[in-house]
Order: structure tokens, then C-alpha cells, then sequence
């Protein structure tokens, strides 16, 4: 966001996590971060049990020491108590061994925040709270952000169509991969309208990315100015591809949504990716940037060099 949020109470977090994030998390450890070498924020799935705690503190605390964060808020939207007091404390003894400092831990749950592992001012009931009309929310409007009800929303959007996918497949019946210099065309010519041509068009494309020549040339020379045209062409690639072909649009888009710093949108790209080929090298590559909360910066710092 261009606009500065600045959190006072503990609504404010609450009213800044799905603008931050792009969609209201359900079931989800999240992170915000402060004073680091870059700002980020990160948001993974509850450990279903107390057994997962540790290799869930793992996760979040690597991309906080080697960001070199100095104070973390966590909020975890959990209906289990003692699961949450119990990965409240591990979060707490592991980041202040490291020096990081925890400001705040807020559990949520009904519509109503809780301190997990108690304080004085806030009852064992919790504290009722709304951010339906939160300043926060009008300042995303006017940033042009979209914020979702859920993560399950985002995924929608690179979800496959189902009439879209048929057509491609019949189009696949008699296609040709594209050449290097005709994949390339066709993607800069496709890119001022967000749409990989029709079918015939599409079909011979998927079938030209196979060629790692091709796939590379589609990705490696990418700006950070052109992400958001990429994000919208590679969006409709792969919701228009056959399953057994997503893996790498899939893997081009989770790559221009992390240069465009849409993380969250990166991550669902990434999940059709590696559901399909699970050792995707593009893939995987952009997974573990995800996971170090690399900033898009370093791309234009390592093509600039």
C-alpha cells in the first residue's frame, strides 16, 4: 500500500490484517512485522496439533532473523484455546531468545479478540470488536486494494474454468508447440489485453512451455513495472489450462504476483503448480523466496548486477 497504517489498539491490528494480507484469514497464524531490513508479513495454516508447534515457529522465525525484524505482533485466529495459548508461549520464547521482540499476541475467534495467554485489562471472555467500517479498510479502497472474505476466494481466482479448460482441450487435438520467437510474440501480444489469444492459441502455448527454453524466456527478464500485466495474462492461462499443463503457467504467474508483491496470490498460483508436478524447478525456486520473505527488490538488485 502507498498509505501508511498506523496502528493503536489491538482493533487496528485486527482491521489491518486482511488489508495487509488481501483477504480475512480463518484458521491462520499470522505475522506482522516491524524494523527489519524489509517490512513483511506472513500468514500460514494452524498446526493442527501441539506436536506442530515447533516446526510452525520454524516457518515464521527464519524469514524474521534473516529480515533482521526487531518486534513481531502475532494474531492467531484459532476456536482452540489451549491450542493457541500453546503456540502463543512457543512463539514468544523463541522470538525473544532471538531478541525480537513481541508486541502484542492476540487470539481471534467469533467476532471477539483474546490475549492467549492472559493479561490484566482483558477479560477470559474477550473483548467484542467490529472492523467493518474501519478506517483502514476506506484507506485500502482508495489504495485500489481488494480485500476478500477468505483465502479460499483468492484460490478461486486461479482456479481452473471448466468450460474455459474444455476448449482448450479440444484445441489441443491438432496443436503445435510454438517456436521460441512465436511463444514470445504471442505473449507480448497478449499482454495489453490479459488474454493468451483463443484456444488454438492457448493450446499451442502450453504445449511451447514444456521446453524449459521457452518457460525461462517467459519469466527471467521480467520488471517489476510489468508484473501487474503478467499477473493478469498468466491468471488466465492457467485458469484456461488442462490440468496435466498448469504446472508451468502456474509457476510464471506465482512468480510475476511475488514480483508484484502479492504473496498471498503466489502461494495459490503455487499450490496448483506443485499439486501437479510437486519438483517444479520455477516452482520450487519461487517457493523457497516466498518462504525466506525475499523482497521483490532483490530480483531488480540480482538483474541489475
Amino acid at each position: 500500500m502507498t498509505t501508511t497504517l498506523t496502528a493503536k489498539a489491538p482493533e487496528d491490528v485486527l482491521a489491518a490484517v486482511p488489508v495487509v494480507l488481501g483477504f480475512a484469514p480463518q484458521d491462520s497464524l499470522v505475522m506482522l512485522t516491524f524494523g527489519g531490513a524489509e517490512q513483511f508479513h506472513a500468514r500460514l495454516d494452524l498446526p493442527p496439533g501441539p506436536a506442530e508447534i515447533p516446526p510452525c515457529v520454524d516457518a515464521v522465525l527464519r524469514p524474521a532473523l534473516t529480515q533482521r525484524v526487531r518486534g513481531v505482533v502475532f494474531v492467531l485466529y484459532a476456536a482452540d484455546a489451549l491450542l493457541a495459548r500453546a503456540l502463543a508461549e512457543e512463539l514468544t520464547e523463541r522470538f525473544e531468545a532471538y531478541r525480537i521482540r513481541v508486541i502484542d499476541c492476540l487470539r481471534v475467534h467469533d467476532g471477539r479478540w483474546f490475549a492467549p495467554t492472559g493479561r490484566p485489562d482483558v477479560p477470559d471472555h474477550g473483548v467484542a470488536f467490529d472492523i467493518a467500517d474501519h478506517e483502514f479498510r476506506a484507506a485500502a479502497v482508495l489504495d485500489g486494494r481488494v480485500t476478500l472474505g477468505s483465502r479460499a476466494e483468492l484460490a478461486a481466482q486461479v482456479a481452473a474454468d471448466t468450460a474455459m479448460v474444455a476448449e482448450t482441450e479440444a484445441a489441443l487435438t491438432d496443436a503445435e508447440p510454438l517456436s521460441l520467437s512465436g511463444a514470445v510474440g504471442l505473449v507480448s501480444r497478449s499482454l495489453s489485453r490479459g488474454r493468451a489469444g483463443d484456444a488454438e492459441d492457448l493450446a499451442s502455448l502450453l504445449l511451447a512451455l514444456r521446453d524449459p527454453k521457452v518457460r525461462d524466456q517467459a519469466w527471467s527478464g521480467l520488471r517489476r513495472e510489468e508484473a501487474p500485466a503478467h499477473v493478469a495474462l498468466w491468471t488466465d492461462v492457467v485458469r484456461r489450462a488442462p490440468e496435466e499443463l498448469v504446472a508451468d503457467p502456474a509457476a510464471i504467474l506465482a512468480f510475476a504476483a511475488w514480483l508484484r508483491g502479492d504473496g498471498a496470490l503466489a502461494w495459490c498460483a503455487l499450490d496448483r503448480c506443485l499439486a501437479v508436478d510437486p519438483g517444479h524447478r520455477l516452482g520450487g525456486m519461487v517457493a523457497r523466496v516466498l518462504a525466506e520473505a525475499v523482497p521483490p527488490s532483490a530480483w531488480e538488485e540480482c538483474a541489475g548486477a
